[in-house]
């Protein structure tokens, strides 16, 4: 046999050994994570689920998921054990701004569109209501009030 025809099998078992090492080293790393929990981490389930460790024995983790909530899960099934930061972050929406120079993104357009000196001039001299189609209670004369008191409380309707 040449060396050309075992060259495509040279290769195939090199990227299966290359991938198998990679797989191994993923796993390692997880183990390590999984070590490294103490009580007070926050950690993310495979399943999705957010709760800061309560207890770590050697197979299993007890974890508080809520006040009187704690869950009894297996070791492998913690996903990501979070930073206290990233974990305030995503579970209780606090938001640690390390930039306070940073450009705030307005509550309103406003300040984004650019306007013209003429345009906001003639929006300001013009002071008349705009009508949005929308009626207040004593806009309506007397007598429609009362025709609509009338209906509500009348126990009849044309429903069938």
């Amino acid at each position: 046999m040449s060396l050309l025809t075992l060259l495509p099998f040279i290769v195939l078992i090199g990227a299966m050994f290359l991938m198998t090492r990679s797989a191994k080293k993923k796993q390692q790393q997880a183990i390590e994570m999984r070590n490294q929990m103490q009580p007070g981490s926050g950690v993310r389930t495979i399943g999705g689920m957010y709760a800061t460790v309560k207890e770590v024995s050697e197979d299993t983790v007890l974890l508080d998921a809520g006040p009187g909530v704690e869950l009894l899960f297996a070791k492998n099934s913690i996903g990501a054990v979070l930073t206290d930061e990233e974990y305030n972050r995503i579970v209780h929406g606090i938001e640690h701004d390390l930039q306070s120079d940073a450009d705030v993104v307005p509550d309103d357009a406003s300040s984004l569109t650019d306007t013209d000196d003429a345009s906001d001039a003639a929006a300001d001299s013009d002071d008349t209501p705009v009508d949005l189609g929308k009626k207040d209670a004593g806009d309506e004369p007397a007598d429609a009030t009362a025709d609509a008191r009338a209906k509500k409380s009348d126990g009849d309707s044309d429903a069938k």
